[in-house]
């Protein structure tokens, strides 16, 4: 499974890439329709599609002559649930600590 996360993580860590999961979000997209908003090459996004597809993130296939892509976001259910593994703490309020600490470890200055 790490490894898995691992392919994810390094996918999503690429803004180009974000964004063309955030387009997917929408509707399936047509691999050209996803180039158009870029300043790259179509090499270029069919690229960053590759590493998508395999990190499992997006699907393509081949409807005609166009290749379609789609966005698979039961792909990002492990980092989720890895990710909320660290919201179940809560922030702490260090000015309380340190009034909490005062009250409990009096110095010995007294």
């Amino acid at each position: 499974m790490s490894n898995d996360l691992d392919t994810v993580f390094a996918a999503l860590g690429d803004p180009t890439r974000r964004t063309i999961l955030a387009m997917l979000l929408e509707d399936d997209m047509a691999v050209t329709d996803v180039a158009e908003p870029f300043d790259m090459s179509l090499a270029a996004i069919s690229k960053h599609l590759v590493i998508l597809t395999k990190a499992g993130l997006i699907s393509q296939e081949k409807r005609g002559r166009v290749k379609w892509c789609k966005l698979e976001p039961d792909a990002l259910r492990a980092a989720s649930v890895w990710m909320q593994g660290f919201g179940q703490f809560e922030p702490v309020n260090l000015d309380a600590f340190e009034r909490f600490l005062e009250v409990e470890l009096p110095s010995d200055e007294a």
